[in-house]
């Protein structure tokens, strides 16, 4: 009789911790809903987003900030029953942060009513007193610098951010800072690969990219964007970062399994989804 495979461990804020050091990559996909849910965690993605992304994506909207704590929670609570190995983040959405009892509050709910294990906000140094104020009560938390969806109405429009040397500098500083005021994870979105790479060898956490190179701890896209469905992709504004899983394959489940494979072996991202700086 042949030996059982080993199952996977349960990913959990120390798992992700053991594959950064080991040089694991980690595959991470945003989920809104039960169903893609349960083929993600079945097919080895490590760790699930609920992202404010699903104002854009789940309700149409052009951006992401009029997503609130309890449109988050319900996508939560839709997503968590159906993860057996997976870990949850959910995102604290536009402005729910913006006081430490704010801050802690969206997080219980987050936490207790939707079941997610972290919560993830955006935000450079200046949220270093939010993230201390998460982790000391229990919270795991994972800080979110580059682009910043929910800053677009300052920043004017979706764009890599990063290229100048002082800014670079600046969000180098501020990874330090996050990480030492106890950040468990860090994404980065939408800068050049080098800074990806700086940024990642300058903090002891796991690093999580989107359009920020190869030399992350591990890669996150948005689901529909990688099956080709999102309406970003639909209205023909495909981001450069974005591959489309689903062509060559035949269906949902093998795309997204291909998906995971790809980021594991270092496949993806390719040279052509990342930037210059």
């Amino acid at each position: 009789m042949s030996q059982a495979a080993k199952p996977s461990p349960v990913v959990q804020v120390a798992e992700l911790k053991r594959m950064r050091a080991a040089g694991e990559k980690i595959a991470c996909l945003t989920a809104y809903d039960a169903s893609f849910a349960l083929v993600e965690d079945r097919v080895g993605v490590d760790l699930i987003l609920v992202g404010d992304s699903l104002g854009m994506v789940m309700q149409g909207r052009p951006t992401t900030t009029a997503v609130t704590v309890a449109d988050v929670v319900y996508h939560c609570r839709c997503v968590a029953p159906q993860l057996s190995r997976a870990f949850l983040v959910a995102d604290l959405p536009f402005l729910s942060f913006a006081t430490h009892e704010r801050a802690l509050d969206a997080a219980q709910r987050l936490m207790q009513e939707g079941g997610a294990q972290m919560v993830k906000l955006e935000g450079g140094r200046e949220q270093a007193g939010i993230v201390e104020y998460l982790a000391v009560r229990g919270v795991p938390v994972c800080a979110h610098l580059g682009l910043q969806p929910q800053m677009i109405h300052k920043l004017g429009a979706f764009r890599v951010q990063g290229r100048e040397a002082a800014v670079a500098e600046a969000m180098l500083h501020d990874a330090r800072v996050l990480g030492e005021a106890g950040a468990d994870l860090m994404v980065l979105e939408c800068i050049p690969s080098s800074l990806g790479r700086a940024i990642t060898e300058a903090v002891a956490i796991p690093v999580i990219g989107i359009g920020a190179g190869p030399h992350t701890s591990g890669q996150i896209l948005v689901l529909q964007d990688i099956l080709g469905i999102s309406p970003t992709v639909l209205r023909g504004h495909t981001p450069r970062f974005v591959k489309n899983f689903i062509a060559g394959t035949d269906g949902i489940e093998a795309a997204i399994a291909a998906y995971v494979a790809a980021v594991k072996r270092g496949d993806y991202p390719a040279p052509e989804h990342g930037f210059g700086g």
